[in-house]
């Protein structure tokens, strides 16, 4: 249902301004007349790969996330932070950055808003097939927390099996493996073209 009122911003002010995100107050009308300060993240946005070999198998990656301070499964994903790259792009560099993979076809999954209570971020999710590995002599050299990045084979039932025992949390990887899942068992039909514009 779509709202009947134009929550229309008044005034907008920055608290913090770093290179992924933002930190912002609004102060936004209210339905009846009011007005109301918004906090909120503002986020570049990103995308994540869902990498289905020909086995049935899913790439996943361990990695450390300091705002929960520990190591989580996810999807190969990364940042939507150079300009002017198409989505399907990044999802090609981050294939190639955290998985050491390329892929011959790229299908959209799934755009989710990961937390939209206090952060405009949207993250896109693709399907990748027709995997091969990157040579050692090409790879990328990883950095930081990436250095440290881990990756296991897992059959997509079990890593859909993982999500439900929760023990994979990360929303885009849960979202991934789900919407995976489903398109598989309805003969791929849900796929949709990769370069859908993203809608905000």
């Amino acid at each position: 249902m779509t709202s009947l009122h134009a929550y229309a911003v008044l005034d907008r002010v920055e608290r913090f301004h770093g290179k992924i995100f933002s930190v912002v107050t609004d102060r936004v009308t209210m339905p009846g007349g009011g007005q109301a300060d918004r906090d909120y993240v503002r986020h570049v946005g990103a995308v994540g790969v869902v990498p289905l070999d020909d086995e049935g198998r899913v790439l996943l990656v361990r990695q450390y996330r300091h705002p929960v301070g520990k190591t989580m499964w996810e999807l190969p994903a990364g940042l939507v932070d150079v300009a002017g790259e198409a989505p399907t792009s990044t999802a090609d560099r981050e294939l190639a950055e955290e998985a050491d993979l390329r892929c011959e076809r790229l299908d959209l999954l799934v755009d989710l808003h990961t937390s939209p209570g206090f952060s405009d971020e949207l993250i896109r999710v693709f399907l990748a097939r027709g995997l091969s590995s990157i040579p050692e002599a090409e790879r990328f050299q990883r950095s930081d927390e990436e250095a440290e990045i881990t990756v296991e084979w897992v059959p997509l039932d079990e890593a859909v099996a993982m999500a439900l025992r929760s023990e994979i949390t990360n929303a885009a990887a849960v979202a991934g493996l789900l919407a995976t899942a489903r398109a598989r068992d309805e003969d791929w039909r849900p796929l949709r073209d990769p370069d859908t514009p993203l809608v905000r």
